[in-house]
């Protein structure tokens, strides 16, 4: 997939999906139909237009943590068959721009816009003043028809990339992967730890997240993993994400994952982390024998959730 953040380097004509597609999760699929369906019909480039920062990171000055972060969302929109990610930089100028002059400085100089494909509550230009109906109004001028993707929702809430975060943060793992229609993943590479595990007959791989990873409630999960160059595609495995207060107390959350049917160095590799479902709270032990026997404990629940779905 071709990834540009100069749309003067972008592959003309475009179907475009615009917005900031933060997760790639139902409703956004939603989103993108209408431009997978166009390339059956015309020769257009298949294209997610979106912005870089976060508009509300711009405003705000506060870094935001994000569901997928550039790499993630790249993978996981061209698995989607997108075959261009355009990162508009989200900037004075950009965020100056009234309605009709985003239409026509970015739609139709810089992108050569046939079709744009926005969600219902989408907004765009100075202020956000611009609604996904004002966008059909000023885009029909130019001659560039906008589809309106209606709202998802799922068992009866709103899918949306809040909604996620919400649910991840209250551990509510069977929700936030039913939002996204999909498990949520961490991806990282594995970096040497204190190597406490090994002692105690579970040995774990600590795993180094992008720093704009957000990051679920703490606690021990049970976990799919992947290995890249590996072509098994999932291990089963148990993950405690915390602060470990029973022997360090660190300041900043860290992934550990143990792999039950696996053994070796991972040192260095990358795993994809699918988290399946939340067994218990974070907590403190008054000792590692105690650690250990919940551990066990942990391993056998996994084994017994993970398998019943298989």
């Amino acid at each position: 997939m071709w990834v540009t953040s100069t749309p003067e380097t972008a592959l003309t004509p475009t179907a475009i999906a615009l917005g900031n597609f933060d997760g790639v999760h139902r409703g956004h699929q939603q989103v993108l139909q209408p431009i997978l369906a166009a390339k059956s019909s015309q020769t257009v480039y298949t294209t997610v237009v979106s912005f870089n920062p976060h508009p509300r990171e711009y405003f705000t000055r506060q870094p935001k943590a994000l569901l997928t972060p550039l790499a993630e969302k790249a993978e996981q929109l061209e698995k989607q068959n997108i075959e261009q990610l355009v990162l508009l930089p989200f900037d004075r100028e950009l965020a100056a721009l009234s309605p009709q002059a985003f239409v026509e400085k970015i739609l139709v100089q810089q992108l050569n816009a046939r079709l744009v494909s926005v969600g219902a509550d989408f907004c765009f230009g100075r202020d956000r003043a611009g609604t996904a109906q004002d966008l059909q109004r000023i885009a029909a001028t130019a001659g560039i028809e906008v589809a309106i993707a209606s709202l998802q929702t799922n068992g009866g809430d709103r899918i949306s990339s809040s909604a996620i975060r919400q649910a991840l943060l209250e551990c509510n793992i069977e929700t936030a992967n039913g939002l996204l229609g999909r498990p949520y993943t961490l991806t990282g590479i594995v970096k040497a730890g204190q190597k406490l595990g090994r002692t105690i007959g579970f040995p774990t791989a600590n795993l180094d997240l992008p720093e704009r990873k957000f990051l679920p409630g703490n606690g021990v999960y049970s976990v799919w993993v992947s290995i890249e160059g590996e072509a098994r595609s999932n291990h089963l495995g148990v993950m405690n994400l915390g602060r470990r207060p029973t022997v360090e107390n660190r300041d900043r959350p860290l992934p550990e994952i143990h792999l039950l049917d696996w053994s070796g160095d991972l040192y260095e590799r990358t795993l994809t982390v699918k988290l399946e479902r939340f067994l218990r709270p974070e907590q403190k032990f008054n000792s590692l024998s105690d650690l250990k026997a919940q551990i066990a404990q942990d391993c056998q629940a996994a084994k017994q959730i993970l398998n019943y779905e298989m």
